[in-house]
């Protein structure tokens, strides 16, 4: 890259300091550093709007061909859009932004503004959407509604929020209810849910709201996935007299990277505190089995303990396995 936009790009990630009046100079260091920094930040701020994007035209699909026609609803800050809209002749577009402005001031207060910058935006975004582009009413088929029209509109909320956005600030109240009651986020958000699906039960019919139950866990197991990704990773602890054959076995064998704490025994065979490596490695759900039948070949006495992971960052988790 030509060294003058080199500064250029650098100045918008390094500041200058002044030594006695006069501004020092960058080195090559602070230079790549800054141009590294810049890169990041353009490649995490382009992905974040292709996902926020296509996770707008895919709740906005699932909104105009599916559950609009058959109104169907949804929880949180979309079902009471959606549950408004049946009831009223507001525009959908109007009501999903109006419910969700105090969500966005909220999201403001308690989690930052750079969250609170996208969410406004990706909201602005879908109410544009669907005031805006034409979808095809997809089916009539109520089950069917109901499943895809939770499906596509769970992927477009967990889209948003890899993106770093949320396109219903329901998890942001749930938040911001369960630190000051001191619940948890998830009964907060059961609660919210159950009060509009008891009132979709009574204002538009029962059958609606049932079939709109549905398209809740439709929605909340895509998002999920979405979320949470494909693959599930288990974290496991292994404590063993045999610690370092075992720490070569996960290297070599199964291509896994370790972390090796310094620890002791509670209690040992003799009653004493006694000094043991700990080993802690990452791996996915179908290589759990391999692990244990190669722990079992070294130390069948070994202490094992096996956590559920979300997600992964780094290391050697996401690599491909040495093959052997």
């Amino acid at each position: 890259m030509n060294p003058i936009w080199t500064q250029v790009i650098t100045k918008t990630t390094l500041s200058r300091k002044k030594t006695n009046g006069s501004d020092n100079r960058y080195t090559d260091y602070q230079l790549a550093k800054g141009l590294r920094e810049f890169k990041i930040m353009s490649f995490g701020l382009l992905k974040d709007c292709a996902l926020i994007t296509i996770g707008i035209f895919s709740a906005a699909f699932g909104f105009k061909g599916f559950l609009l026609t058959n109104h169907f609803i949804d929880g949180g800050a979309t079902g009471i859009s959606l549950l408004v809209s049946a009831l009223t002749t507001i525009p959908l577009y109007l009501l999903i932004i109006c419910i969700n402005i105090p969500f966005i001031i909220l999201g403001y207060k308690i989690i930052g503004k750079a969250f609170a910058i996208k969410t406004a935006l990706a909201i602005s975004g879908l109410a544009l959407c669907v005031a805006t582009v034409s979808f095809p009413d997809i089916t009539k088929d109520p089950l069917l509604v109901a499943v895809f029209g939770g499906f596509f509109l769970g992927a477009g909320i967990g889209l948003s929020v890899r993106g770093g956005a949320v396109i219903d600030g329901t998890e942001v109240l749930a938040i911001f209810l369960s630190r000051k009651f001191g619940t948890t986020i998830g009964d907060v958000i059961i609660i919210i849910n159950i009060v509009i699906f008891s009132a979709a039960a009574y204002l538009l019919s029962m059958e609606i709201a049932l079939y709109s139950m549905i398209t809740y866990l439709a929605a909340s197991k895509t998002l999920d996935f979405i979320i949470e990704g494909i693959e599930e990773y288990t974290g496991v602890t292994i404590i063993s007299s045999h610690s370092e054959q075992i720490r070569a076995m996960i290297i070599n064998s199964m291509g896994r990277g370790v972390t090796v704490y310094n620890g002791k025994r509670g209690f040992g065979k003799s009653g004493d505190a006694m000094n043991i490596d700990i080993i802690y490695t990452v791996i996915t759900r179908l290589e759990l089995n391999k692990l244990n039948t190669e722990i079992e070949k070294i130390d069948q006495n070994a202490f094992v303990v096996k956590s559920s992971v979300k997600d992964t960052k780094g290391g050697m988790i996401k690599k491909r396995p040495l093959q052997h």
